[in-house]
C-alpha cells in the first residue's frame, strides 16, 4: 500500500513544485502591522526554536491540505445544479430538496469543532484520512440511492467528512508554516483550492447530469478522495497540539445539539411558520443547549472552544463576518440556482457555467489576496471585497426572465472577485490572531460559525423567497388572465410544495400564462432576498472595517 502510495504521490509533484517555488520566491516583507494579532501571538505563544517542517515536508503538507479542501467542497455546487433532476427522479417536494443541501451543511456545522479537537488530540493526519474516507463513502451512498432519504444519508456522511477536513487542513498549514508573515500566502493557496472545487463542481455536474443522469455527479469525489488518501499515507506528516488536551464531551454534545436544533428550527419555520410547535421546541432546545455549551466551556479545563479566543478583536470580528457573509452568500446561491431553473428555464450545463463564472473569478483572486496581505491590511481586503459583493447583489435587483448571459455575467464576476478578496484574509486573520498551538481550535471555530451561517442561508432566504412570491402570486395570476379555479389550484399547490410545484400541474392551455405568473412572482420574492443579502453583506463589510482597525488598545487577556 505504501509503495503504491509513493507512486501515486508522483502525480502531484508538479503542483508541489509550484508551491515550493512560491515558498522560495515569496516577498518576505512584514505585513501591514496589526498590533492586536501580533501582540497576542507574541506574548502568549510558547518559545519556539524551529517548529516548521523541512521544505519538502511543508510542501507535501500544503499540497495535501489543498487537495483535502478540494474534496470537501465538491458536493456543494455539484448538487445545486442538479436539484431539479433529483426532485423529478424521486417526486420530491421543495422542502425535501432543501434538505438535500442542508443534510450536507448541517453535520459540517455541527461537528467541525469536534473534528478540530480530535485532530489536536489524536493527530491531524488521522482525522484528515478519516474525513477523506467519509467523503468517499457519502458519495458512494448517494450515487446508489434509491430514495430521497438515502440521498440525505449520503450527503450527511459527506458533510461529516467535510467537517473533519476543513479545520484539519488549516491546522496542518498553520503547523507547517508557524510564521504569521508567511502563512497568509499559503492560506491564499488553500482558499484558491476551495474556490477551484466550487468552480469545477458545476462544470462537471452539468454535462454528467444531462448525459448520464444526476446520480453520477457523485462519482468524481470517490477517486479523488481515494487518491488523496493514498498520497497522504505516504507523504503527510503527523502533527498534534503541543499542549496536552482532553476531549470535551459535554461541550461537543451541547454544541452539536444547539447547531442542529437551530438549523432544523429555521428550516422548518420556512415551511410551517415560527408559531409551529416543532419549530418553537427546536429553537428552545437550541437556546438551552447554547447556554449549556457556554457554561461548560467556561468551567472546562480543556474546552473544545476556548471562549478566551473571543477576547481577540481580530478573531471575533472575522468569525462574525464569516457567519454573516456565508448566510448571505450561500442563501443567495440557493436562490440564484432556482432563478436559473425556474425563471430562465436553463439546463444544468448552462446553469453550471453561470455558477462557475462566479466561482472562477473568486478562485483567480484568492491566491493573490493571500500575497496582498503583505502590503494591504486585512480590514481593507475583507471590507472592500464585501462591499463589491454587496454592490453586485444590489445590481442583480434589475434582472428578469429575459436578462442575457452577458448582462448577468458582469454582476457575477464582480461578486466572485469580491469573495476572492475576502476568503483568504478572513481565514488567515482568524488563525493568526491566536497562538499557533491554538490554530486548530481557531480554524475549527471560525469554520463552524461560517458553516452555521451557510446552513441558515438557504433556510432564511428560502423563507423570504416563498413569502415574497406567495404574497404577489395571486395578483400575478389575475394579471395573466388565469381563471379563478385554476388560480386556486396553483396557489394551493405552491403553498404546499413550493414554487416548483406549478411546473408539475397539468393545466392545459393555461400552462404558459401560469408559468409566466409564477416566474414574475418568483422575481418579486428574489428581489426581497437580494435586498436582504445586500444589506447583510454591507453590514459585514462595515463590521470588518470598524473592528479590524489597527492601533487600538489591546483590551483582551492572553489566550492559551
Amino acid at each position: 500500500m505504501v509503495r503504491y502510495s509513493i507512486r501515486l504521490s508522483e502525480s502531484v509533484r508538479g503542483f508541489a513544485d509550484v508551491v515550493q517555488t512560491m515558498d522560495s520566491c515569496a516577498d518576505r516583507r512584514p505585513p501591514f502591522p496589526d498590533s492586536e494579532s501580533e501582540r497576542v501571538t507574541a506574548t502568549t505563544s510558547p518559545v519556539i526554536t524551529d517548529v516548521s517542517a523541512p521544505p519538502e515536508r511543508r510542501t507535501a503538507t500544503i499540497v495535501m491540505a489543498c487537495l483535502g479542501v478540494f474534496v470537501a467542497y465538491l458536493p456543494i455546487t455539484s448538487v445545486a445544479v442538479t436539484l431539479p433532476a433529483i426532485g423529478t427522479a424521486f417526486g420530491a417536494t421543495t422542502a425535501q430538496l432543501s434538505w438535500v443541501q442542508d443534510a450536507f451543511v448541517l453535520p459540517m456545522a455541527a461537528f467541525i469543532l469536534t473534528a478540530g479537537v480530535f485532530g489536536d488530540v489524536h493527530g491531524r493526519r488521522k482525522v484528515y484520512l478519516v474525513g477523506l474516507c467519509l467523503t468517499a463513502l457519502g458519495a458512494l451512498v448517494a450515487l446508489s440511492a434509491q430514495s430521497i432519504s438515502m440521498v440525505w444519508i449520503g450527503q450527511a456522511l459527506a458533510g461529516t467528512g467535510a467537517a473533519a477536513l476543513l479545520p484539519t487542513t488549516l491546522a496542518l498549514i498553520s503547523h507547517a508554516v508557524p510564521d504569521v508573515r508567511e502563512r497568509g500566502k499559503f492560506i491564499g493557496i488553500w482558499a484558491s483550492a476551495l474556490m477551484l472545487s466550487l468552480t469545477v463542481g458545476p462544470l462537471v455536474a452539468g454535462p454528467v447530469a444531462e448525459s448520464a443522469g444526476w446520480r453520477w455527479i457523485y462519482l468524481l469525489p470517490i477517486p479523488v478522495a481515494l487518491i488523496a488518501f493514498a498520497v497522504a499515507v505516504a507523504t503527510l506528516p503527523e502533527s498534534r497540539a503541543p499542549r496536552a488536551r482532553r476531549l470535551d464531551w459535554p461541550g461537543q454534545i451541547s454544541a452539536a445539539v444547539s447547531v442542529t436544533a437551530l438549523v432544523f428550527g429555521v428550516i422548518e419555520a420556512g415551511v410551517y411558520g415560527f408559531g409551529d410547535t416543532r419549530v418553537v421546541l427546536a429553537l428552545l432546545i437550541a437556546v438551552v443547549a447554547a447556554v449549556v455549551f457556554v457554561i461548560t466551556e467556561k468551567r472546562s479545563a480543556s474546552p473544545m472552544l476556548d471562549l478566551d479566543l473571543f477576547r481577540s478583536r481580530a478573531f471575533t470580528a472575522t468569525t462574525l463576518v464569516a457567519m454573516i457573509t456565508f448566510l448571505a452568500l450561500i442563501g443567495f446561491i440557493f436562490v440564484l440556482s432556482m432563478y436559473f431553473g425556474l425563471v430562465q428555464q436553463l439546463g444544468t450545463i448552462e446553469a453550471g457555467w453561470r455558477l462557475a463564472l462566479m466561482n472562477g473569478a473568486s478562485m483567480l483572486v484568492g491566491a493573490l489576496a493571500g500575497r496582498m496581505m503583505h502590503r494591504v491590511h486585512a480590514r481593507f481586503l475583507i471590507g472592500g471585497g464585501l462591499l463589491m459583493v454587496a454592490v453586485a447583489q444590489f445590481a442583480l435587483l434589475t434582472i428578469d426572465a429575459e436578462t442575457s448571459f452577458a448582462a448577468i455575467s458582469w454582476r457575477l464576476v464582480v461578486l466572485g472577485l469580491g469573495m476572492g478578496l475576502v476568503m483568504a484574509p478572513m481565514t488567515a486573520t482568524a488563525v493568526s490572531a491566536v497562538p499557533y498551538h491554538l490554530s486548530g481550535m481557531a480554524a475549527a471555530g471560525n469554520n463552524a460559525f461560517r458553516q452555521v451561517g451557510g446552513a441558515l442561508g438557504p433556510a432564511v432566504l428560502g423563507a423570504l423567497l416563498t413569502a415574497g412570491a406567495m404574497n404577489s402570486l395571486p395578483q400575478k395570476l389575475i394579471d395573466a388572465g388565469v381563471d379563478e379555479p385554476v388560480r386556486d389550484r396553483v396557489v394551493g399547490a405552491v403553498d404546499t410544495d413550493g414554487l416548483a410545484a406549478a411546473s408539475g400541474l397539468n393545466l392545459g392551455a393555461d400552462t404558459p400564462a401560469v408559468m409566466g405568473a409564477v416566474g414574475d412572482a418568483f422575481l418579486d420574492g428574489m428581489q426581497l432576498c437580494l435586498t436582504f443579502s445586500g444589506v447583510l453583506t454591507a453590514g459585514a463589510a462595515i463590521l470588518a472595517l470598524v473592528m479590524l482597525r489597527p492601533g487600538r488598545a489591546v483590551e483582551e487577556q492572553p489566550v492559551g
